[in-house]
């Protein structure tokens, strides 16, 4: 098999654990389980995992783990240098398994081992003194519990779970485009066509109805070939067939954290994360794995020169922080009664995104909005320009069929392995960018006054209920869609649209990340627009300059502007009258023509949008946030 390179980046979404992906001699491949990932075929010199450490403690208490690494990056060992951790590679599998003859006489089927690396030759057209290669199905079944298996061609053509015939079958096509088209046949006379093998519900599917066993469902087998072919598990759910290029065949569960210094009045946040990561770590792990007390002057006698700048006590108390688990008395964790893990976990960047920083890994400078136009004083609080930040993406597990389903943490983590490691083993994928980005807070008192009107309470109760609908029928996460939620998600889209005619950033270099609670005591209403696609060395400054006084009211006078009309009006705007349109029926006025952004830059989706709420409706006064304007 034709090894074929992938971003590191990529290996955490979309190509994560479990998904498949085309290399370059059109080999379809899925990626196998991190039992595997810091490996190398062969023999060679002793592999450093420590050298891909990545620490996020937030994000490291929240998955569960005790560090995070980055994937491994392929090095040549063929230099005139050492290189540490030469020849490491991702291990990816075949599969499908199932292939299928090209040749139009032919198009019989066989079945190729998960671990087959090269092109395989047709053996019934060799035997025919002819060479054809093996092309892979472009069909697979899946279901809701994250398995996929090959599609069961040989049980679909004989209309039977568990058949006795082993004849060769063969697929066909009929020359149409739908799936009717394709045709199985088997060379003991059985034919069935694919037709309404993707049909499926959440408690039922087409395939498992019409394969019964034993008088009930034929239920999906439990495989996980990533794991490798004998790493079935039990599983009850129904099975679904589909193209093994469908969108909802993998989705990648990715967490996110903004760093947040970890130092205290004793210690310096840049000390902290120093000790925190390689070469420091590696030391001071073995110290406390051994049982032994972790001093300052131990690490001084191997790194003088970077300890030289910190007192003692600095880095016994950087040290307390690290071990411990201990930040400062006012620390990221403190909770607000009601809020829920994420809203807890965004209210500490929240707070942290209001104050002026200068940190190495992250620098915040405050402005004065009243220095502002009315456009951004009379309707926001503060405006934050963030000139460098940090992030750390994990991937926390994947799902198939759907986006959320009912499984928790510990086992959407459990698919990633074979043998889930615990305790200082425990670890997962994850890697680190550096960008920039604008923070806005809307004017506390003036949104209050707005999300308690009629007309807007009236219109996001629509919205709620149609996702009550879905949320029961397609066992999604329960979540309470407030006005001010959906106001502060629009704006933000209408602003990215904007601002990538602006910054110079492609659209789906730009991110949102939203802080909203309606809490009376301690409420949020935040956003945060950034970029986090730069390498180790950030970006080039064009979103921060457009968050300056001067070049950010005309950006969101244009977007307010261009979201009172959209191309599709006025049935888009309509539609938000109508009933809802988009994923789930979960956007009123918001399209594709307006307030809909790349997915990857959405936290949501994009759903539980409504440009009524932020520029007002044709036909009904008193839903705009910023009606004063028009």
């Amino acid at each position: 098999m034709t090894k074929g390179p992938v971003r590191r980046g990529q290996l955490i979404a979309p190509f994560g654990v479990g998904a498949m992906v085309i290399v370059r001699d059109g080999t379809s491949v899925i990626s196998g389980g991190l039992d595997h990932w810091y490996e190398r075929e062969g023999e060679g010199e002793p592999i450093d995992a420590e050298e891909f450490k990545i620490e996020e403690w937030r994000l490291q208490r929240r998955l569960g783990v005790d560090h995070f690494r980055q994937p491994p990056d392929y090095r040549d060992g063929n230099q005139a240098e050492e290189v540490p951790n030469t020849g490491l590679t991702v291990p990816f599998l075949r599969f499908p398994q199932w292939h299928f003859c090209p040749e139009r006489t032919c198009r019989q089927l066989w079945e190729v081992p998960l671990t087959e690396r090269s092109r395989v030759k047709c053996p019934a057209c060799e035997r025919n003194r002819r060479t054809r290669y093996l092309v892979q199905v472009p069909f697979v079944a899946m279901c809701g519990s994250g398995h996929i298996q090959d599609f069961p061609w040989r049980e679909w053509v004989h209309k039977n779970a568990s058949p006795t015939c082993d004849q060769p079958i063969r697929l066909r096509a009929t020359g149409g485009a739908s799936l009717g088209a394709q045709m199985v046949e088997c060379d003991c006379g059985a034919k069935r066509s694919l037709a309404s093998i993707t049909e499926a519900s959440q408690d039922d599917s087409f395939l498992s109805r019409e394969l019964e066993a034993d008088g009930g469902r034929y239920s999906c087998r439990g495989k996980r070939p990533w794991l490798g072919g004998d790493a079935d598990e039990e599983c009850d759910r129904p099975v679904r067939g589909t193209l093994r290029s469908a969108s909802n065949v993998y989705y990648a569960q990715v967490k996110s954290a903004i760093y947040l210094p970890r130092g205290s009045s004793a210690a310096p946040s840049e000390l902290v994360e120093m000790l925190q990561n390689p070469p420091f770590s590696s030391p001071i792990r073995l110290l406390v794995d051994a049982g032994a007390e972790v001093r300052p002057q131990q690490l001084r006698k191997n790194y003088p020169e970077q300890l030289r700048p910190y007192t003692d006590d600095q880095v016994q108390e950087a040290l307390r922080i690290i071990l411990s688990g201990e930040e400062e008395e006012d620390d990221y964790d403190r909770r607000v009664e009601g809020d829920d893990i994420e809203t807890a976990f965004r209210r500490a960047e929240f707070e942290v995104l209001k104050t002026d920083r200068d940190e190495s890994q992250l620098t915040i400078q405050s402005t004065n909005v009243r220095d502002y136009d009315q456009i951004i004083s009379r309707y926001f609080s503060r405006v934050m320009l963030v000139p460098k930040l940090r992030e750390t993406r994990a991937l926390a597990g994947f799902s198939r069929v759907l986006a959320e389903n009912d499984q928790d943490l510990a086992r959407r983590k459990s698919m990633l392995w074979r043998h889930v490691p615990e305790g200082v083993a425990s670890w997962l994928p994850a890697y680190i960018v550096f960008g920039e980005g604008i923070m806005l807070e809307f004017d506390e008192e003036r949104l209050r006054e707005w999300e308690r009107r009629e007309a807007v309470v009236s219109r996001v109760a629509t919205l709620a209920n149609n996702y009550s609908g879905v949320q029961q029928s397609k066992g999604l996460r329960q979540r309470d869609i407030t006005p001010r939620f959906v106001l502060l998600h629009t704006f933000a889209h209408l602003l990215m649209n904007r601002l990538t005619f602006e910054c110079g950033y492609s659209s789906a270099s730009l991110r949102e990340r939203l802080f909203v609670s309606s809490n009376l005591s301690a409420p949020m209403a935040g956003l945060l627009i950034y970029t986090a696609a730069g390498d180790a060395d950030g970006t080039m400054g064009g979103l921060v300059r457009m968050g300056k006084r001067g070049n950010l009211e005309p950006a969101v006078t244009k977007a307010l502007a261009e979201a009172q009309w959209c191309s599709a009006d006025p049935v888009c705007m309509e539609m938000g009258r109508s009933g809802g349109q988009g994923p789930d029926s979960c956007n009123l006025a918001a399209c594709h023509s307006c307030a809909l952004v790349p997915e990857t830059a959405c936290e949501e989706f994009n759903r539980f949008l409504d440009r009524a709420l932020v520029v007002g409706d044709f036909s009904t006064s008193g839903t705009a946030y910023f009606e004063e304007l028009f």
